[in-house]
């Protein structure tokens, strides 16, 4: 498990645990599901574009604030970081498992 994972985690878990005033995470907990997706979204949304820009550091950066609030909303949930592991090994022992999409008549 990746330290820096597991100790972002760990921190998220106990600012549930423990409410500290000024806290951006106790924040997100306060205001409750709807805020953590919504953080969640825009997140997602600047990754997408920090990558079409071809800005690596951007990327980056958004890219950690996309994990940072996946956290909060795995310990918002009740998710933790080695049930995503798990099933992570378990996918990575999967080969061939290229989706089939379905053909649609463009001409229709």
């Amino acid at each position: 498990m990746n330290d820096a994972l597991k100790h972002l985690y760990e921190t998220v878990l106990s600012r549930k645990a423990e409410k500290q005033e000024g806290s951006y995470t106790c924040y997100l907990f306060e205001k409750g599901t709807d805020k953590i997706l919504k953080k969640c979204g825009e997140e997602c949304s600047e990754v997408i574009i920090a990558a079409k820009n071809g800005d690596n550091h951007e990327t980056v950066l958004e890219i950690s604030d996309l994990l940072y609030h996946l956290m909060v909303l795995m310990v918002n949930e009740g998710i933790s970081l080695e049930d995503v592991e798990a099933e992570l090994e378990h996918r990575s022992e999967k080969t061939g498992n290229l989706k089939q999409f379905h053909q649609v008549d463009k001409n229709s």
